[in-house]
């Protein structure tokens, strides 16, 4: 494979924080907040747009915008993409179709509080899972970092009550959502393990086209079935959507997180997840006039410092 570039940081400022570079600090921080706009477009959608449709839609206008970029590599390239087609396809499965379209088809049944709480499972089955098959072991204190980031997570999902949780229901949608948290795991990990000949950029164009191009077919069965929240009401409110996805939670979000695999590993890398709802909240506060409370807070001085132990390199005590 060939090699990332160098970040354009001094040597200095590349030992900063626990052997990651400014670079990928700055990513850990950014990529979450991309991701944060998908709670907006997660509210809105449903009035306008099926769930199929805007996957295929988000993730083709995505391809579209990121190939600009990533073209010369790409034709430069081409003989590779042939090699790579089946990891592409499996990648696009898990990462567009269904992390695209069931989270949305979870959430007309189930709340927003369980959709983060099973979510919030994602960070350790990617652990997992890179300690099976990448050899990723994480040390005793980036287990308890794990643990701090999700328990601080927990406390900003229930608001503090923590008495909540047992009286927590599940609905079907929340088997959607289970799927989307597996699908996720298996993503980052495959991401990771699947060596590829083109830098993220060109990977995820390639990556985003399989993805739509396997919806497609789903998103026109959709619009002909006829049901309840199956079908498009196009409009600029529609096209504002569609756009904002694919532009923040596609193709920031994902360029970022597959970049930061790449410098700190999976299981590190999935940490960024439990960043979301303090994101989110910023967001609706800013966006939507939504107050923030004092458990934001709480869940904030919790997970930070549970993110900065998990992301301490080995030789560090």
């Amino acid at each position: 494979n060939p090699q990332l570039p160098q970040d354009p940081t001094p040597q200095k400022t590349a030992t900063f924080l626990s052997g990651i570079s400014f670079y990928s600090w700055m990513l850990i921080l950014v990529t979450p907040a991309f991701w944060s706009v998908n709670y907006l477009v997660a509210r809105k959608a449903p009035a306008y747009i099926a769930p199929h449709m805007l996957a295929v839609m988000r993730w083709g206008l995505a391809a579209i915008l990121l190939a600009i970029f990533a073209w010369p590599e790409l034709k430069a390239k081409r003989h590779h993409i042939w090699a790579e087609r089946w990891h592409c396809l499996a990648l696009g499965m898990l990462g567009m179709w269904i992390c695209g379209a069931w989270v949305y088809l979870g959430a007309r049944t189930t709340s927003a509080n369980n959709i983060a709480l099973i979510y919030a499972l994602s960070p350790v089955f990617i652990a997992l899972g890179a300690a099976i098959f990448l050899k990723e072991h994480l040390q005793a204190k980036q287990w308890l970092g794990v643990l701090l980031a999700l328990a601080g997570l927990v406390h900003v999902v229930i608001q503090g009550r923590w008495y909540q949780i047992s009286q927590t229901e599940f609905v079907v949608g929340d088997g959607w959502i289970v799927g989307c948290a597996i699908a996720w795991a298996v993503y980052s990990v495959c991401l990771r393990r699947w060596p590829s000949q083109f830098s993220p950029l060109a990977r995820l164009v390639l990556i985003a086209i399989c993805g739509a191009l396997f919806t497609l077919p789903l998103a026109l069965i959709e619009a002909a079935s006829g049901l309840a929240g199956s079908q498009t009401v196009w409009g600029w409110t529609t096209w504002l959507i569609v756009l904002g996805a694919a532009i923040f939670p596609s193709s920031g979000a994902y360029l970022a997180y597959s970049t930061l695999q790449k410098r700190i590993g999976a299981s590190r890398t999935a940490l960024v997840l439990y960043l979301g709802p303090l994101y989110a909240a910023a967001l609706a506060w800013l966006a939507l006039g939504e107050p923030l409370h004092i458990y934001h807070a709480v869940g904030a001085a919790i997970i930070l410092p549970g993110i900065y132990l998990a992301s301490q390199s080995k030789n560090q005590t």
